[in-house]
Parts: C-alpha cells; structure tokens; sequence
C-alpha cells in the first residue's frame, strides 16, 4: 500500500500497525516521536493498535527544548 511519510511518498505492506512503521522506518527514540496520522495526534497506547491504511499520511515529530 502507498502512505505518505514525512512528506514522502512510500509503499509498505498491507495491515502493518503504526508501532511496526516505526521500526520499519528506523525511527530514532521512538519513545520520545509524537506521531501525527492524517492531522490527528495519537498518543503512544494507539501505537500499537493503529492499523495504517492506503493513502495515510503520518508525520514523525519531535519537540526539542532548550534556550540561553
């Protein structure tokens, strides 16, 4: 199937849930993403229970802090 990752264009395989994607994509500090799917933040417990759809688009996000 053909989802939108961070602006990209892919195909993966059917059925996947969105916690595999994330090992899939080598997602760094998967702890610590927020996940964004078709403009819809999900928390961490749907993760694993998010089956991804064609068309999907996800945005992997991460919020730094800091400052002088």
């Amino acid at each position: 199937m053909k989802l939108t990752i961070n602006g990209d264009s892919k195909e993966i395989k059917d059925g996947i849930v969105l916690s595999e994607l994330l090992i899939i994509e080598n997602v760094e500090m998967p702890e610590m993403v927020s996940v964004q799917l078709n403009d819809e933040f999900l928390t961490k417990e749907e993760h694993a229970v998010t089956v991804l759809k064609a068309g999907d688009e996800i945005n992997f996000l991460y919020f730094m802090g800091g400052g002088a």
